[in-house]
């Protein structure tokens, strides 16, 4: 275990006493549509069902949302923000104290949602609670801290005037969650929104709604007004399309698909010209030069390819490795692949658990035979594990070219595609030739090089010596059709405030 509490390289530690234990008979309390701190059945009366990926095993019926449901929590969303609202009238400081009391309250309940959030995911509980749980406790404490430190600024104009800004809260924001992290991507939305002094309509995953819907009833024991967040789970089509064309939605926030990033800026331009958060795909690209160190870039490459099941947009999906360690670096590579333990994801043991659903499974087995039939060396993997659950054993091509499906299509699960460079000329071209940009890596013993690559690729986040070390502090989002905008860190303030410049004429004069 690494000492910030992750899991290093996606192997957690064999079970002992010190490590958290599941719960593996969980009751589900919360299944309903949460609008105003209350628990609403849908309009429709239609319920959809939630699944375990790890066994196919049904977990229990959820209230399907729908438009009509999202005009309802749109209508509460829009009362809780209004000028004289509790929410409004608040004291600033007493947003980051709601925050921070939604933080003790999660932290309080972490092996139950980590449990929960394995149950529904399929990823293995060891990444659930020291990952994805530490996350949304470190982002909601993060934005706590900036709840009464948002101001403007004057402006120095002429001594008849007095300029100046205000940063005010949109209104109420969309946000549309996806199933690969459910319940830190929920607070990498309401976390900066709330801070703000928005109020928000959420809707998560239909695959993954459970976290969410536990951590509304955690809202309201923290004491949050009605109205200030709303949680409808429903369907991309339905609820998701009525966030986007609503007209009494400020602004929407969407992390998932490109494709669905399309139409969701397309229905924001079409209804109210809504401003547009988006965080989509990648392929992103890892180098490693000859001179790094080569086992260190080979367990980070890996975590990269393989954690959460390759199912992360920041994925490290193409692995460019200088001609020289080339061969090296594969060997080591599938001997690493080769330690990963799939199996029952609540198992601590366990290192590496099923994909989200058949289509994603159907999706990735797909583009595996892509590989083959292109012409990709299979170096391990490319089959299925067992005859239940979703599970696909860690993949790894070598001699990929750039023209390949695998090389080109965001593939989400767990393969691992290395390609061989010359120079590092080369290396950067290849790297961006694609339309994506959210993220990139660097492995080298040389500063020099590294901050010259990483200027050149272009690419929201790049790391160094590293894969995958995301903090609240820092801005996460990408160029080209990777996204808009950006999340986390001070940069997300602004992507849920207006600002006002007030000037005010000054009548007396001094001379």
């Amino acid at each position: 275990m690494a000492e910030n509490g992750t899991i290093e390289n996606g192997q957690p530690e064999k079970a002992s006493p010190a490590l958290p234990h599941p719960i593996t008979h969980l009751e589900v309390k919360y299944t309903k549509i949460f609008i105003n701190n209350e628990w609403h059945p849908s309009e429709s009366g239609r319920k959809f069902a939630t699944y375990n990926p790890a066994t196919g095993a049904k977990i229990c019926d959820v209230e399907e949302a729908d438009k009509a449901d999202v005009d309802k929590a749109v209508e509460a969303a829009r009362a809780a923000g209004q000028r004289g609202s509790t929410w409004r009238k608040m004291d600033v400081s007493s947003r980051g104290q709601l925050l921070n009391k939604l933080a003790d309250l999660i932290d309080r309940d972490r092996v139950l949602l980590a449990s929960m959030e394995t149950m529904d995911t399929g990823k293995p509980f060891l990444q659930s609670f020291f990952v994805d749980l530490d996350g949304c406790i470190k982002t909601l404490r993060y934005y706590a801290g900036w709840a009464d430190k948002i101001h403007g600024k004057t402006m120095p104009v002429d001594d008849n005037f007095v300029c100046f800004t205000k940063h005010e809260p949109i209104g109420v924001c969309g946000a549309i969650i996806p199933w690969n992290f459910p319940l830190l991507m929920f607070m990498w939305k309401i976390a900066p929104a709330l801070c703000c002094g928005n109020t928000v309509v959420i809707k998560p995953a239909e695959q993954t709604p459970l976290t969410a819907l536990h951590t509304a009833a955690l809202i309201k024991e923290a004491g949050f007004p009605p109205g200030v967040v709303n949680i409808l789970p429903g369907f991309g089509p339905t609820a998701g399309a009525a966030i986007s064309n609503h007209m009494d939605i400020d602004k929407v926030a969407f992390t998932g698909s490109t494709d669905v990033g399309k139409l969701i800026k397309e229905a924001a331009a079409r209804s109210n010209l809504k401003r547009v958060t988006l965080e989509l795909g990648g392929k992103n690209p890892c180098i490693v030069y000859g001179d790094a160190d080569l086992q260190l870039a080979v367990q980070e490459a890996q975590h990269g390819a393989f954690f959460n099941q390759g199912q992360c947009c920041t994925a490290a999906s193409r692995v460019f490795v200088e001609e020289q360690v080339y061969e090296e670096f594969i060997k080591r590579s599938v001997e690493n692949a080769k330690k990963l333990v799939a199996g029952d994801p609540l198992d601590a043991r366990t290192s590496h658990g099923p994909q989200i659903d058949q289509k994603q499974f159907d999706k990735i087995m797909e583009l595996i035979e892509s590989g083959k039939r292109e012409g990709a060396k299979l170096e391990c993997g490319g089959c299925a594990i067992g005859d239940r659950g979703l599970f696909i054993q860690p993949t790894i091509f070598s001699g990929v070219k750039d023209h390949m499906r695998i090389a080109k299509e965001e593939i989400f699960g767990p393969v691992q595609c290395i390609f061989k460079f010359k120079s590092q000329e080369e290396v950067v071209k290849r790297a961006n030739s694609t339309e994506y940009g959210l993220a990139a890596a660097v492995f080298t013993r040389s500063m020099d090089r590294a901050l010259s690559v990483s200027s050149a690729l272009q690419s929201g986040t790049v790391w160094v010596n590293c894969y995958n070390a995301l903090h609240a502090q820092a801005p996460f989002g990408g160029y080209k059709m990777s996204g808009n905008g950006r999340e986390l860190g001070e940069y997300a303030l602004a992507e849920y405030s207006e600002v006002k410049a007030v000037t005010i004429k000054l009548t007396e004069k001094l001379y």
